[in-house]
């Protein structure tokens, strides 16, 4: 089988490099790690294998995520954020003529993979992880996590080593003897990542925690690990396989990272009975998104200095404004009570945004907002959105203080890497919420 051409669908400014290969029933996009290269993929005649087998079975969409491979170069400060990395998998989706596709995400793929699956849950026809995790590096509540000490290893040895083939002891150990294999993993590398960028995505990686999306997953879900791979330890997948509801795990013997080696079959064949035997059709009436709670600060005060008619003039370019900027951030504006809004927003990193764009064009009016932000999952209806991460948001919007943009851990540590910087506001009692909440600050 011929390597297929790569296409490119735009991303706002970004070119995203993408290609299809197969013309099977279901379309599966490809989540590979953030190390992957589209092109140097089909050079390695074992992976060429493992993705002609997953396009025996599907159309199979492959891509590099901005700032890789062949899609556009971003700058280091810049890299994207796993918010981003949703948008380029749907505009690839939406150039390839897919609405709905299963996602298989390996290692960090799986990460977004998960997030995008909990928060687009009708474009997602199933999901499999393979070699995956909630949270890379270890916490007192995640013991399954890497040490701080094996991840500075492995940032040493992407720094002083990237290009040449390191780390393959660490990923394909069978491999690990073959000058072949060595080279083309050099290779492999270098077309994938610059050494700057990928130093700087493990960073970004390892601040990353999306646990707090895995109850929110209602697709079809199956998660693939090898049992003795170093890279990704096996716990990591058994915590996935608990914490997501219906997820079926399998374990699979071998010592190599990368599933297109060893005993690749033994990875394939269940991938491959998952996704022909899941029922199409069928829509879930919940989804992951970020809930906004804005709130103008002294507003009985301001009516009363200002009186019926200007204050209702005020009031109303105050709504215009923000309407401006849930437009501008893709909000969905709920309801309006009063002098305040509740929004959503499908990423937490919009969502940020757009309430840092509030702040400026609210004060532009002689205004001040308190504004609580949270991500969680909520029932969908046609104007309303209900659930706890609801009543979650409209909390924490009350203990903002005038001007604050508060937020739940959740949506910090959703995202990381985008380069909002937060200060740390404690833990808190959230009426009539079970218990203690760590909240933060957005700065603007």
């Amino acid at each position: 089988m011929e390597p297929p051409e790569p296409q490119y669908a735009k991303s706002g400014d970004v070119h995203i490099a993408y290609q299809v290969i197969g013309e099977g029933p279901i379309d599966l996009v490809y989540v590979a790690e953030f190390m992957n290269s589209i092109e140097a993929q089909w050079e390695e005649p074992h992976y060429a294998r493992y993705l002609e087998r997953l396009a025996s079975f599907s159309r199979l969409i492959c891509f590099d995520p901005r700032g890789k491979g062949l899609s556009d170069p971003v700058a280091l400060d810049q890299l994207p954020t796993l918010e981003q990395w949703m948008d380029d998998v749907r505009v690839v989706m939406s150039s390839a003529g897919s609405e709905r596709a299963a996602l298989l995400g390996l290692a960090g793929g799986g990460m977004m993979s998960m997030l995008f699956a909990a928060t687009y849950p009708d474009q997602t026809e199933a999901l499999v992880l393979i070699n995956s995790y909630a949270r890379l590096t270890e916490a007192a509540d995640h013991l399954p996590g890497a040490s701080l000490e094996r991840e500075e290893d492995v940032i040493r040895e992407m720094q002083f080593g990237w290009g040449r083939g390191i780390l393959l002891e660490r990923v394909a150990p069978s491999m690990s003897g073959d000058p072949a294999f060595r080279s083309w993993f050099g290779k492999y590398q270098r077309l994938g990542s610059s050494p700057g960028t990928v130093v700087a995505m493990r960073r970004m990686i390892q601040q990353t925690d999306v646990r707090h999306v895995l109850q929110s997953i209602h697709v079809p879900t199956l998660i693939i690990h090898r049992k003795d791979n170093w890279w990704i330890d096996i716990t990591q997948g058994r915590y996935l396989a608990k914490q997501i509801p219906g997820a079926r795990l399998v374990e699979v013997p071998g010592v190599d990272y990368f599933p297109f080696l060893g005993d690749a079959d033994a990875v394939l064949d269940p991938i491959e009975e998952f996704l022909t035997g899941v029922p199409r059709g069928g829509r879930s009436d919940r989804a992951l998104v970020t809930v906004m709670f804005t709130d103008i600060v002294d507003s009985t005060k301001r009516a009363a200095s200002l009186g019926d008619k200007p204050w209702r003039d005020l009031l109303d370019r105050h709504n215009e404004a923000v309407r401006r900027v849930l437009d501008r951030f893709r909000g969905r504006e709920i309801d309006t009570a009063g002098d305040g809004f509740l929004a959503t927003f499908d990423g937490p990193g919009r969502a940020v945004r757009a309430a840092q764009a509030l702040h400026e064009a609210v004060g532009s009016l002689g205004l001040d907002v308190r504004i609580g932000l949270h991500s969680g999952e909520v029932e969908l209806a046609a104007s309303d959105v209900r659930g706890i991460a609801v009543h979650i948001g409209a909390r924490i919007a009350h203990r903002a203080g005038p001007g604050e943009i508060l937020v739940s851990s959740t949506v910090k540590d959703l995202v990381a890497g985008s380069g909002i910087e937060f200060e740390d506001r404690g833990t808190h009692q959230l009426k009539g919420v079970p218990g203690e909440w760590h909240l933060y600050a957005a700065k603007d």
